[in-house]
């Protein structure tokens, strides 16, 4: 059985060019970084206390390693916190604590529960009975609709990194059949495979938006605002307002990859047995791939009922704030990985769903990263940096009002994110959309959620997210192709956040 970890290390490659300009790139971060650093501390800063001034110069040299990705992004992560800790920012009582946030342990549920589906070859038989359902027959047109709309459904409660990784192969071989059955010289081919693999990564990612583990940006957007702005952002009121966007930016990419790679193909008459016989190579289903759905069961069972609960009424209500103060969504999360451990694959030989062996092969760099943004937000809210630049930033604004804010902040957060990772591109917008909404008087849920959902918007560039470079492995994708079709579905992601967040924000908050 594969890990997920196997299956990212088997097809995320960069090309010998790319790979001289990473270099150059983590050179520059690794002089200029220090070198702000020492500058942003020994600057005078009369305007800040003493503990914000020396966070700004932490701050900044994060953020130079960061998006020149001088170090691992995780080691990066940690370097904030401990820097902190040693110029006297605050304790490292008060600095590490954001790491054993509970968000942190639906983080680390999520993915032992993705893990496990990997393990039991669970994400093929999903797929392969998917894709070889009659709604497919023999259309490669319905096929790529059918596998978008899979990996967008799998990314809403896996990231966005794994479901690609799931999807990946399964999109490779189904290149290879129509490279083996078309005739020599095809073009139509070139066509089909660059935008059924592009739609492995875009297609999770739109997908993504919809729950609060669709990705890790949505979690950080959602502790922010719980911790520093006060709006409580449970787990069906993102729902509510999220899934009328990803469903309309999937319909939009499987509709511009139609027309752009789609239309007109000359390919030959797709045969729903290459999937049948995909299908067969699995055998039937196991005691272990039954386990994970049962585990994964409950875990959204625990997720969606206070949401559902409040639909009921004032008496639904009561018992959704009851059931939300039980079970929050980390101890689902951790009631569905535990239960991992404990439903047996064989009681004889005491082999249970998932091994530890196995679970610590977790993505621990993302989690990381996410403890370490949250301690540099939680500083910088502490020590009044934060508070700082949201005065200074606002005073720059021609226009305070929620829509320009939440313009600017969605389509900052969308620009970032195509130089580095959406997790690294929210712990940097989110705050300062909050900071910067709460110095204009403006309620900063829908800027805040604009930043959010726009840190996952970055399509252009193999360093944009793993996903991105996972398809440009394929060898299928040229970078010129990715950045063209990336600013499109950028942009069309910036025509529906803004609205729907401002419309949609309202009337569920």
């Amino acid at each position: 059985m594969r890990t997920l970890q196997e299956a990212l290390g088997e097809v995320e490659a960069y090309s010998p060019a790319e790979e001289r300009l990473n270099r150059r790139r983590r050179t520059v971060g690794l002089v200029l970084g220090p070198i702000v650093f020492l500058a942003v501390l020994w600057m005078p800063m009369a305007a800040l206390p003493a503990p914000a001034h020396r966070l700004a110069a932490v701050v900044a040299l994060v953020c130079i390693l960061w998006l020149t990705e001088a170090l691992p992004l995780a080691v990066t992560a940690l370097v904030g916190p401990i820097l902190a800790v040693l110029v006297g920012v605050a304790p490292a009582q008060a600095a590490l604590a954001p790491f054993a946030d509970p968000l942190v342990f639906l983080l680390i549920g999520s993915f032992m529960l993705a893990e496990a589906m990997f393990v039991h070859g669970l994400d093929r038989r999903i797929a392969f009975a998917a894709l070889g359902s009659r709604l497919v027959g023999s259309s490669p047109v319905r096929l790529v609709m059918v596998y978008a709309a899979l990996g967008a459904a799998a990314s809403l409660w896996m990231s966005n990194i794994a479901t690609t990784a799931m999807m990946f192969p399964v999109g490779l071989s189904i290149v290879a059949y129509f490279v083996r059955t078309a005739p020599p010289g095809n073009r139509s081919v070139s066509r089909f495979a660059l935008g059924l693999m592009l739609l492995t990564s875009f297609a999770p990612a739109v997908g993504g938006l919809a729950t609060p583990v669709g990705s890790a940006p949505n979690l950080i957007g959602i502790n922010m605002l719980d911790r520093h702005a006060a709006v409580a952002v449970p787990f069906f009121r993102w729902f509510a307002v999220t899934l009328p966007i990803a469903i309309t930016l999937l319909l939009f990419v499987i509709a511009y990859f139609y027309v752009t790679c789609l239309r007109g193909l000359s390919l030959p008459s797709f045969s729903a047995d290459h999937l049948t016989r995909e299908q067969e190579t699995l055998g039937p289903s196991t005691k272990g791939q039954r386990n994970v759905v049962i585990a994964f069961g409950v875990t959204v069972v625990l997720w969606m009922s206070p949401g559902l609960m409040t639909l009921a009424g004032e008496l639904g209500a009561a018992w959704s704030r009851t059931l939300g103060a039980v079970v929050p969504e980390g101890i689902a999360a951790m009631v569905g990985a535990v239960l991992l451990f404990l439903l047996p694959v064989d009681w004889r030989s005491r082999r249970f769903t998932l091994t530890w062996a196995e679970a610590v092969r977790i993505d621990w760099g993302i989690i990381l990263l996410y403890g370490g943004g949250l301690a540099l937000g939680e500083l910088a809210f502490a020590t009044g940096l934060a508070e700082a630049a949201g005065r200074n930033l606002a005073a720059w604004l021609p226009s305070e009002t929620p829509l320009t804010l939440t313009l600017l902040f969605t389509a900052f957060g969308i620009l970032v994110s195509q130089t580095t990772s959406s997790t690294v591109t929210a712990v940097m917008v989110v705050p300062t959309a909050i900071v910067v909404a709460q110095a204009a008087g403006v309620r900063p849920l829908e800027p805040a959620l604009g930043a959010t959902l726009g840190s996952s918007m970055g399509f252009m560039m193999p360093i944009s997210s793993a996903s991105n470079a996972i398809v440009y492995g394929s060898g299928y994708v040229p970078i010129t192709s990715m950045m063209r079709h990336g600013l499109v579905c950028g942009l069309a992601g910036l025509l529906v956040i803004v609205p729907c967040v401002l419309i949609l924000g309202r009337l569920v908050f």
